[in-house]
């Protein structure tokens, strides 16, 4: 069977996974998986079954090597290369190159280097239009001998003034009737190199009168004398795209050419042209098809490669790999992962009509993969000295962190350093908090994370009365967080010591424009302003002082972290070293604080000169920064999990104000104080999360109505407070298009080892857009998890035989590598194995390998 290279970066190295491998069992199972994904995969499997094209299936991604490909991009090449994978065939790569004005080798390399990082690879399937330049050429003289096509002398207005209305049909021009022989003579010359540019132009002649203006003898090649990239100056004529595209198709034996809706106009004229010059009939050829579906449009960007090529020319990003553009290599390296994007592909679908997407839904995908995949860290961006006067000046304990606090299973810690002198961040202090804040203020208890409690006792201020130090006490007997008894401990702080952190610079990335739709602001705007108008002037903001733990010394450009309670970060591939650490914010983490407080976190500063995304901006931690978050304009914070003595966190993403009060003493009516009682003290949840629960009727019989499903109450209640506000964006319960009882179904799935969790949260993201059954979403999804052991034991054999060194490595007592080979086994899976019964297996085959 036909295949093509799926490479998929993981957990550890590249794995190699051939789909032409793939039996002819598993190919039928996947074929109707994918059909009824969405329409186009519908549109393919009725053509496998009815043996439309001898069920032969050939996509290809065609994209014009006239600037970086952009996310708008992904989805095609995952929508193109996914269905040729999914059926068994194969997608090509092509380069429709037939403008040599705008295109560059430099942007073939580039869109090279992006498909295969996504994870395609075309193999030896990769074209260029300009290598079929001669066959094109000649399918335009047998269009001219037909009597199909003319040489049109008039100007380019004098055509368009021609071609008519909407409401009126186009006039015939003085040239539109000269005899075969003159076209061909015209044509000959055009290709010789006689005329200048615009003297002529090869139309195609079909029908004046046509509703469709495309089919009013449309353009089909135009004299440019300009050198090609690829063909130099051989040639000084050039196909348009709606000539060059169908031949393209049909010349490689495509069978189903997908586009998006803007084309939705063309193909009448790409059935003219496959039709009219008898394409098909040459040896390999075939007669494709054009589908259409909806482009990706997304929020606070642009998806135009030219108002992309304009940012990048006036100098308003840094270059096509800024972490600001769109592009697949400014997401890159942003810190993106293809399978973040190949996440966010899946999850966004394919549609028939055009609709904006909500940024949030990427920002969504690339959280949930970094969440597995980026190890824990401790950085202060915005430094505040805190002094331990009751700790002895030339102490320093070196304290075990875990890299991978809360998932069960990922092993591996690092030291960090305990000393006198500690950072913490200026937004962690308050001298005079508000209700709700739960950081440092004075007389006020913290945790910090991984060391100990310590007080507040004294805060120290400069001449101008910005307040420079803290000096607390550390209570000895809090090692680890724990609180002693009968004290509540309910903040807990990152930190780093002061003697042995390491300056970096951090560049804290926002979104690229200010407002959803910067078109649509453009176009209603009364000053004529234009979508550069509305760029964001916090879009990048670059603290040149920040403070990281010594564990991260040794990373190399490109590593991944989360920095605790801050957000997801990585090493800078291009300007990070080991004398100049530079991180780039991939994306936020949520802010407790900032959403019971009801505005956004400002960023210190002012805003950029002119308005320009393109200039940096530099600050350093003032009195300006105290009280303010550490992020910029949308940053959100995670609250972390307190320690040793096991409380929650004081709130909630689903909380919706600040109370000091206790849970268990809050005033509530008597209906929803029994079932506070019952969560509690029947069902075992904590009281920050049963008093989420019960804060109103309407939360409180969404999860009776989970409850009732079957669901563990635990896991129910943890979905109910933690996963669900995420697809809320300001609706009340009562206003999801799903009611609890199919979160219950949800859930219940979940623990009964059907689906992940990961699974669980895209079932949830598309019940809260279109709601559905969770069981049917998973099934069309193709979301259930592999358990079967007869399934998952050969890929297990597969991937241990793949890497005798890292058996062996384990064998000698790096139990950590286990994780290694769980991440091959999931990679291959494309991550449906239960991981679960993974390890199972895998320990099983070790332990066989190790001979005892």
């Amino acid at each position: 069977m036909p295949g093509f290279l799926l490479y998929l970066e993981g957990y550890g190295d590249r794995i190699r996974f051939d789909y032409g491998d793939m039996s002819e069992r598993t190919h039928t199972s996947t074929e109707s998986r994918a059909a009824g994904r969405d329409f186009v995969r519908a549109i393919v499997a009725g053509d496998v079954r009815a043996g439309t094209h001898g069920g032969r299936v050939v996509t290809r991604f065609p994209p014009e090597p006239n600037g970086y490909l952009h996310i708008g991009h992904a989805k095609s090449i995952c929508l193109n290369f996914g269905i040729a994978a999914e059926f068994g065939g194969r997608c090509h790569l092509r380069f429709d190159d037939t403008n040599p004005e705008t295109e560059d080798a430099r942007y073939v390399e580039s869109i090279l280097e992006d498909v295969r990082w996504l994870g395609f690879d075309p193999g030896e399937h990769v074209y260029h239009a300009a290598d079929d330049f001669e066959t094109f050429y000649e399918l335009a003289v047998r269009l001219i001998k037909k009597g199909k096509a003319y040489v049109d002398s008039q100007s380019d207005e004098e055509i368009r003034e021609n071609r008519g209305t909407i409401a009126e049909p186009g006039r015939p021009g003085p040239y539109r009737d000269r005899s075969v022989e003159e076209n061909l003579d015209l044509f000959r010359r055009m290709r010789a190199g006689e005329f200048p540019d615009g003297a002529h132009v090869l139309r195609a002649k079909i029908d004046l009168a046509s509703p469709n203006m495309l089919m009013r003898d449309p353009v089909l090649y135009r004299i440019r004398h300009a050198s090609h990239y690829r063909t130099g100056d051989a040639w000084c004529i050039y196909p348009l795209y709606d000539f060059a595209h169908p031949l393209e198709d049909a010349i490689e034996g495509v069978t189903h050419s997908i586009c998006t809706l803007e084309f939705e106009n063309n193909r009448e004229l790409y059935d003219w042209v496959v039709r009219e010059t008898e394409v098909a009939s040459l040896p390999g050829a075939s007669r494709p098809r054009q589908y259409e579906f909806a482009r990706l449009n997304l929020d606070y960007t642009v998806m135009s490669k030219r108002k992309l090529a304009a940012l990048v020319r006036e100098d308003r990003v840094s270059g096509w790999d800024d972490p600001r553009m769109p592009t697949i290599a400014g997401l890159r390296r942003r810190g993106v992962t293809p399978e973040a994007i190949r996440s966010f592909c899946e999850l966004i679908g394919v549609a028939k009509s055009d609709s904006r997407v909500d940024i949030g839904k990427l920002e969504y995908a690339v959280r949930e993969d970094l969440n597995h995949r980026a190890p824990r860290v401790m950085c202060v961006l915005r430094p505040l000295r805190v002094v331990l006067t009751n700790w002895p000046e030339d102490e320093v304990e070196w304290l075990d962190a875990p890299y991978w606090p809360r998932d069960v299973g990922k092993e591996g810690t690092r030291k960090v350093p305990f000393s006198r002198v500690l950072y913490i961040e200026r937004d962690d202090f308050m001298e005079d908090p508000p209700r709700g804040f739960f950081r440092l203020a004075p007389g006020r208890e913290v945790r910090l994370r991984y060391g100990y409690v310590i007080r507040c006792d004294e805060v120290v201020k400069d001449e101008n009365g910005e307040v420079v130090e803290l000096r607390c006490s550390v209570d000895p007997a809090t090692k680890g967080g724990a609180a002693p008894e009968g004290r509540r401990i309910k903040g807990t702080l990152h930190w780093v010591s002061a003697a042995h952190a390491l300056r970096a610079e951090v560049r804290l990335y926002d979104r690229l424009f200010r407002v959803p739709d910067p078109d649509a602001a453009a176009a209603a705007d009364d000053a004529g302003e234009d979508f550069r108008a509305f760029l964001n002037p916090e879009s990048l903001v670059v603290i040149d002082d920040a403070r990281i733990e010594p564990s991260v010394r040794d990373a190399p450009p490109g590593t991944r972290y989360q920095f605790e309670r801050t957000g997801y970060f990585i090493s800078d591939p291009v300007d990070s070293r080991p004398d100049g650490l530079v991180f780039n914010r991939t994306v936020t983490l949520r802010d407790g604080w900032a959403k019971v407080a009801g505005t956004a976190a400002p960023s210190a500063g002012r805003p950029v000169r002119g308005g320009t995304a393109g200039r940096r901006r530099t600050i350093r931690a003032s009195a300006e920064a105290a009280g303010r978050a550490a992020n910029a304009t949308t940053t959100e914070r995670e609250t972390i999990d307190s320690g040793a003595d096991g409380a929650t966190p004081a709130s909630t993403p689903a909380a919706r104000a600040p109370e000091e009060r206790a849970p268990a003493t809050r005033t509530r009516p008597p209906e929803l104080a029994a079932r506070f009682t019952r969560y509690t003290a029947e069902l075992g949840l904590a009281e920050e999360a049963a008093d989420v629960l019960t804060r109103d009727a309407a939360t409180a019989e969404f999860f009776e109505a989970a409850l009732r499903a079957g669901a563990a109450p635990r896991t129910v209640a943890n979905w109910v407070v933690n996963e669900l506000p995420r697809e809320l964006e300001g609706r009340d319960v009562a206003q999801l298009p799903f009611d609890g009882g199919a979160l219950g179904e949800l859930v219940a799935l979940i623990d009964a080892g059907a689906i992940s969790g990961s699974a669980g949260r895209l079932v949830l993201a598309e019940m809260a857009e279109h709601g559905g059954d969770p069981a049917e979403i998973v099934e069309r999804r193709g979301l259930r998890q592999v358990s079967d052991a007869a399934t998952l034991a050969p890929i297990v054999d597969d991937v241990v035989a793949a890497h005798p060194d890292k058996v062996t490595g384990y064998l000698n007592g790096r139990t950590g590598l286990l994780g290694f080979f769980v991440g091959q086994v999931m990679g291959r899976t494309r991550g449906r194995a239960n991981p679960e019964r993974v390890k199972a297996l895998l320990e099983e085959r070790l332990t066989a390998a190790s001979g005892r």
